[in-house]
């Protein structure tokens, strides 16, 4: 790896962590956390609902706080860091957006199924008029080809996104399926490619670093591994690793590590690690923010969540199909009654 290179680093733990705790951040601890991760100069900080703006729903998850209020507290405590929101096209709305830059986000991440960018065009073009930096988002990208990959990544380009990224919600690709998806965007593209990752195969770190070895300049991390599945790439982990490699990052790593052992690890239920669940769902190629949703199903109809989420993955169940979860529940409870019977 060239030493030569910075890398830009989006913080995703206020957003893809979400998920990890049901959705139940508070204002206090949004803003003591974006404060810190301001002052050890993390460049970008995503806050909003797992799902995106206009994500909290009885079929997503109910927020504890409203996400408008997260989002103007994160705003109002950075000094440097530019605060990201999500959208996903049919969750989230271009009102919501307007309200989100409003209230200082800086940065929009447009995330559509991997096959499904043609969703995207007219709030990439709202993000870009309101002067946001503009992002698309390609998710479960394991489930479409190279080629089609491509394809899609063009399509974000040519609505305005000025990065776009590929992204591994499902924690199920391996180094060389992600070398050769960053490798084919950089010569297809002319603006910066991203990666996001799950670690539901332990493979976060890796994979990071394979699609930096293959020109991705822009990586998501959740700090102390707050995030869906079994987290993400462990941001203070991933700045030491690069700091090793010679490569810049501009982020403080002790101080990184401070905050992840006195803010965040009292905001975890319990310490992320790749339970059976979350293996699973790498295995089985399931986007990681249906762990929770898989477990509760297992517990209402009697049934191994592992089932479900195998059987999910059969069916390329994908995010924005939250109420299949139990309906693909509820049918393999029948079928193993039947079987009793």
């Amino acid at each position: 790896m060239s030493n030569e290179r910075e890398i830009y680093i989006t913080e995703v733990a206020l957003r893809d962590g979400s998920h990890a705790i049901g959705h139940q951040f508070t204002v206090e601890q949004v803003t003591n956390v974006a404060k810190a991760l301001d002052e050890a100069n993390v460049p970008v900080i995503e806050v909003s609902h797992g799902d995106g703006l206009g994500g909290s729903s009885l079929q997503y998850g109910l927020s504890l706080t409203d996400e408008m209020k997260l989002i103007e507290a994160a705003a109002s405590v950075v000094k440097n860091a530019k605060i990201a929101v999500l959208l996903l096209p049919g969750i989230g709305t271009v009102h919501d957006l307007k309200q989100a830059a409003n209230l200082g986000a800086k940065m929009a991440r447009i995330a559509t199924h991997v096959t499904e960018a043609d969703v995207a065009p007219q709030h990439i073009a709202m993000a870009k008029e309101l002067g946001l930096e503009t992002v698309g988002f390609l998710m479960m990208s394991h489930m479409a080809p190279t080629s089609k990959l491509v394809e899609q990544a063009k399509l974000m380009e040519s609505y305005g996104a000025d990065t776009v990224y590929v992204v591994d919600s499902a924690g199920a690709l391996l180094p060389h399926q992600v070398k050769e998806r960053i490798h084919a965007l950089k010569n297809s593209i002319g603006v910066n490619v991203g990666f996001h990752a799950h670690n539901n195969l332990s493979l976060a770190m890796a994979n990071s670093l394979a699609a930096i070895e293959e020109g991705a300049t822009r990586i998501d991390g959740s700090i102390r591994c707050l995030g869906a599945g079994a987290g993400n790439t462990q941001t203070e982990v991933l700045v030491a690793v690069l700091e090793k490699l010679g490569i810049k990052t501009g982020i403080d790593v002790f101080k990184m590590m401070d905050i992840a052992e006195e803010l965040v690890a009292p905001i975890l239920e319990k310490p992320q690690e790749i339970t059976r669940d979350g293996l699973v769902l790498g295995y089985a190629g399931v986007y990681s923010s249906f762990l929770l949703h898989a477990r509760r199903a297992a517990t209402q109809f009697g049934i191994d969540s592992r089932d479900i989420l195998i059987e999910l993955g059969r069916q390329k169940i994908v995010g924005g199909q939250e109420d299949m979860i139990f309906d693909v529940a509820a049918e393999l409870s029948k079928k193993k009654q039947s079987v009793r019977a």
